[in-house]
């Protein structure tokens, strides 16, 4: 099985939200046995819980469940668990790569799967307020990589 850990700085609000998008783009492939996603944050100031109010409003318009979700903290095991670990922004990569342990050859800078795209980092709706924006990179983003890892690992 292929799997796939999102992260960003607290968890509630873009790696659940990519995490979720993943998810069912993987069911709606047929998917399911073959690879598994995960969110995890850097920081530790929401763990346990779920996803942010904005993060499941946008979901919510776009009926994608959420169910399970909830913030955790990215740990030196995730290196050798997860094949793909996404990361939102400079400093989440920056942070991951400090934690022992890491393989940086399964490190990804999320927007790296958009090379077309003038943004160079998700930016962070829990500061900005717009989860829409995030969505809409995350939908495509999310999409560049499954096309990724079915060329790579499929």
């Amino acid at each position: 099985m292929v799997s796939v850990l999102f992260v960003c700085l607290g968890n509630i609000c873009r790696s659940p939200m990519a995490e979720a998008i993943m998810r069912n783009k993987v069911e709606q492939a047929g998917l399911m046995e073959a690879l598994s996603v995960d969110s995890a944050g850097t920081g530790d100031w929401h763990i346990g819980n779920g996803p942010h109010q904005g993060t499941r409003e946008m979901l919510d318009l776009h009926n994608i469940s959420y169910e399970g979700i909830k913030a955790r903290q990215f740990a030196g095991p995730d290196f050798e668990k997860f094949d793909y670990i996404v990361c939102m922004d400079d400093s989440n990569l920056n942070n991951v790569k400090k934690i022992p342990g890491v393989k940086e050859e399964k490190l990804i800078k999320f927007m790296d799967l958009l090379p077309e795209h003038e943004l160079r980092e998700v930016p962070d709706p829990y500061f900005t307020g717009n989860f829409e924006q995030v969505y809409d990179l995350l939908e495509a983003g999310c999409q560049a990589l499954l096309d990724k890892i079915r060329s790579e690992r499929l």
